[in-house]
């Protein structure tokens, strides 16, 4: 939800013109700061950020989204497979329109998958139906050194100009599979049933796949051997959040109507989280997508309802149930990374944070968003700082 500037809003990020009593109750009760989540030499994704937020190095465990998100599938990643994510596109005169194929059904995505596994798949070969147009392809004997353009950090993009690019030698069939499939794949799905509903009615067509980081089985330790965190569990509508939280050892809690995007169930969520900490779970890692998908829309008055959505919807009523609980209670507040409306993609920059838990000693910040954030007690941070001053360790 951090952004930038914009002219429309007065010059203020989203989150400053938002109204957000609930962010600032816990600005002005808790203690502010600035967290960089992007470690030097990684791509701003979500999966590093969160990664890095839940206090894992990622230059020594990250192997790639597909992995991660292959966990929270049930999709078990053998020894000698690479696994990466594979969006399903639109793609329109030879360009990326966008990264999502005009946010794709799963429904409908599941019977797309379900062909490219029958007319494209094999022993080596496997596609796996995720979320949207989120899902997942694993390639036996393949190599991860492959630099793959992640979709929606390209819109606009000719195809042609960032097609997958081998890094190292043993790649390189790798790399050629997986173009090959690109290509493939548009053949198949611009003659699909559901693609040509989808057009008949105006909509975007899901008409290629995207596979991009790619990488092998990881190997972490979970949070109850990091921190001592004895009873977790993780709340999201995306595999990749979700998958995070397994290797760490989070029991992932689902929530009916969870979707990704602005018409989450925010309210069930909430719900979710306290009766958890209510049912003896030491630890919640709440997440909600919907305004880094207005980010990646460019959509600015989305971005705003959203951020409110989340004040009015989970922080405010989560903030007035822990009151009630006997057992002191810690909440943080923060987003994985900008996501920016005017470049509909991820930035490095740093984002604020803030810290509440009953009778802590507040700092001089009373409003929670990126400028506010500057001023607080914590200062500039790394994320690997992140869990040790939130668990107060």
């Amino acid at each position: 939800m951090a952004d930038e500037p914009i002219g429309s809003l007065d010059g203020q990020t989203p989150m400053q013109y938002a109204i957000t009593p609930g962010f600032d109750y816990l600005a002005k009760n808790g203690v502010s700061g600035m967290l960089n989540t992007v470690p030097e030499g990684f791509a701003p994704g979500s999966e590093i950020a969160n990664l890095g937020i839940l206090g894992y190095d990622v230059s020594k465990v990250y192997e790639g989204r597909g992995s991660l998100e292959a966990a929270s599938m049930g999709v078990d990643i053998e020894a000698d497979e690479v696994a990466m994510r594979c969006n399903i596109i639109c793609v329109e005169n030879g360009k990326i329109k966008n990264h999502s194929a005009g946010h794709i059904s799963t429904e409908e995505a599941s019977q797309l998958i379900e062909t490219l596994q029958n007319e494209l798949g094999s022993e080596i070969i496997s596609f796996h139906c995720g979320v949207s147009y989120r899902h997942l392809l694993k390639i036996k004997g393949g190599k991860k050194d492959v630099d793959c353009t992640p979709p929606h950090d390209v819109p606009g993009a000719e195809v042609d100009s960032v097609l997958p690019k081998a890094l190292t030698d043993d790649a390189k069939p790798t790399c050629d599979m997986l173009i090959d499939l690109m290509r493939r794949s548009y053949e198949v799905l611009m003659k699909h049933p559901v693609n040509r509903r989808r057009m008949e009615i105006g909509k975007d067509p899901a008409n290629m796949i995207w596979p991009w980081s790619l990488g092998y089985r990881p190997s972490m330790a979970t949070l109850n051997e990091l921190y001592g965190i004895n009873k977790g569990a993780v709340i999201s509508a995306v595999d990749l959040i979700k998958g995070i939280g397994c290797y760490a050892g989070l029991d992932v809690l689902e929530v009916e109507g969870a979707t990704g995007l602005y018409d989450t169930n925010y309210e069930g969520k909430a719900k979710a989280a306290v009766d958890a900490l209510k049912s003896g779970y030491d630890f919640v890692f709440l997440h909600v997508e919907a305004s880094d998908e207005a980010g990646h829309e460019g959509d600015v008055d989305l971005k705003v309802k959203t951020i409110e959505y989340l004040d009015k919807r989970i922080v405010q009523p989560v903030i007035a149930a822990v009151k009630e609980i006997e057992e002191p209670v810690s909440i943080a507040l923060l987003p994985d990374h900008p996501t920016p409306c005017h470049l509909k993609t991820h930035t490095a920059n740093p984002v604020p944070f803030v810290i509440w838990r009953q009778e802590m000693e507040p700092d001089s910040v009373v409003f929670f968003d990126e400028q506010s954030a500057k001023n607080g007690a914590y200062g500039n941070r790394s994320v690997l700082e992140f869990m040790p001053l939130f668990l107060n360790h």
